[in-house]
């Protein structure tokens, strides 16, 4: 049954299986309305962008837009999430989560553009990634309508939409053998599917794609310097780069000593549990860089503060709520913490490790007179009973209390 009211729809265009059935899907399904596809370059393989501009015209689209998001992916996303320190479950740094947002938002720009009635995704009704798409469009176009094509169609295997393709005569370079489901960006690469969909099989070899296995890394350590400034990366070993730019060299270097692998069972917005292997080199090494800068620089409170922000933070990208003023409000708190938070960190990747093993900032609290174990002359060990004294005085009285009702 075909739907009326759309003339023009501009769809999240990846140039692989899905999308390309998707826009003569359109096509058939909303009365022959004109479809634009639109290609997001963040930083995955260069190989998937080879010709997608053709393939979209083959596939029955109008035109294609190509947009290079990269710099803008890192410096306005990765970022400003890194400095609140956040890791979904403790494990994830968000990698696909960052990306959709910014996605969704060029795609928004495009449809304003071209006079555009719509916008589709290729999201699944299982995932996360519909509602991270969906409450972007919401938050800058609610006018447009949303077509989400897994909600709706009968094509429900990789088999039945080769078959799709093939009755229209659409070329595709798919074949019915994939096991895996990656998902690539500037940041990091995920894993699913295959042997990963059983929690009792580890993890074999054709999980990881960037990264060497630990055990198969250099014998001997590397360090890399960090340069840091307001709690952005702004250098690797003395040079400097734009923030895409720390990332891809980031990324080479971790990724030899097999560095930000984690395999993790977490739990998606939608109610599922879902495993994957997600490798994030470059991201771990700036985590721990601006982690141990945070050490000498945050007093204990503003310690506490960050690491709060972080959970927040973690939940509300995960859950795609960037658009949201509460998630402005969290990267406003970052923010100000990071205004100090400028230095130097030396960290040691060995097999798999990364330890940050040298520190230095400007602001640092650190003071070598008072920490030490020997002998000094700034602090007055005397000092400490009176504070211990009024530090634990609610228990004091609390027990003088106990003690009286017990006599009484």
């Amino acid at each position: 049954m075909k739907k009326g009211g759309i003339k023009k729809v501009v769809l999240a265009y990846s140039g692989g299986l899905d999308t390309s059935a998707i826009i003569p899907w359109l096509k058939e399904n909303y009365d022959n309305c004109e479809v634009v596809a639109f290609v997001a370059n963040v930083g995955q393989n260069p190989d998937e962008l080879i010709d997608v501009e053709q393939k979209a015209l083959i596939s029955g689209a109008s035109s294609c837009y190509v947009v290079d998001l990269r710099e803008e992916f890192v410096k306005d996303y990765v970022y400003p999430v890194l400095k609140t320190g956040a890791l979904y479950e403790g494990k994830y740094l968000l990698g696909t989560s960052m990306a959709r947002p910014i996605i969704a938002k060029a795609q928004v720009e495009i449809a304003l553009k071209v006079g555009a009635d719509a916008v589709c995704h290729g999201a699944t009704g299982k995932g996360n990634d519909q509602v991270r798409f969906e409450t972007t469009y919401a938050a800058l176009a609610p006018q447009l309508t949303v077509i989400a094509p897994w909600r709706e169609w009968q094509l429900r295997s990789r088999e039945a939409l080769i078959d799709y393709l093939k009755q229209r005569n659409i070329p595709t370079t798919a074949t019915l053998e994939k096991i895996y489901s990656r998902d690539e960006n500037a940041w990091h690469i995920s894993t699913e599917g295959g042997v990963l969909e059983h929690p009792w099989n580890a993890a074999n070899a054709d999980c990881w794609a960037w990264t060497v296995a630990p055990e198969d890394a250099p014998d001997e350590a590397e360090f890399v310097t960090i340069g840091i400034e307001k709690g952005e990366v702004v250098s690797v070993n003395g040079h400097k780069l734009s923030p895409y730019a720390c990332v891809a060299t980031l990324n080479k270097i971790g990724s030899k000593h097999g560095i930000g692998r984690v395999d993790i069972i977490e739990n998606r917005l939608v109610g599922i549990k879902s495993r994957g292997c997600y490798e994030t080199p470059g991201g771990t090494i700036m985590m721990e860089a601006l982690r141990g800068l945070e050490q000498l620089v945050l007093d204990r409170d503003s310690f506490k503060w960050r690491e709060q922000l972080g959970l927040e933070m973690a939940y509300v990208v995960y859950d795609g709520r960037w658009f949201a003023p509460y998630r402005k409000s969290l990267q406003a708190a970052a923010e100000s913490l990071a205004e100090d938070l400028s230095g130097e960190v030396v960290l040691k990747l060995y097999k798999g490790s990364v330890v940050a093993i040298q520190k230095q900032a400007n602001n640092s609290l650190y003071n070598e007179e008072f920490a030490t174990f020997g002998e000094d002359e700034v602090y007055d060990h005397r000092h400490a009973g009176g504070f211990i004294r009024l530090y634990s005085l609610s228990s004091r009285i609390r027990a003088i209390n106990t003690n009286n009702q017990k006599r009484s």
